[in-house]
């Protein structure tokens, strides 16, 4: 199954919050982007953030984090040239 756009928009406000600080967390504005509104609306709903317009990362959301985190960093990393034996 590939990517949504509701899931990229998903992994996009996820990767938003700091994992150095479990203190730390986001606020989600009426104004901002209707899809990012829409895409921390159905985080929350998941049980991944503790409110509707952001909060904290819950355990299961940290987890979640964790992992699009380093997919970001790995997809966007400098690619190593692969040589064939």
């Amino acid at each position: 199954m590939p990517f949504t756009p509701d899931l990229v928009n998903e992994l996009n406000t996820l990767v938003l919050f700091d994992l150095a600080s479990t203190q730390q967390g986001i606020k989600i504005h009426k104004t901002a982007d209707p899809q990012i509104i829409a895409a921390t609306q159905r985080l929350h709903g998941k049980g991944l953030i503790t409110q509707v317009d952001g909060g904290y990362l819950t355990s299961l959301g940290r987890d979640a984090t964790e992992h699009a985190q380093a997919a970001l960093t790995i997809l966007t990393s400098v690619p190593v040239a692969v040589t064939k034996a």
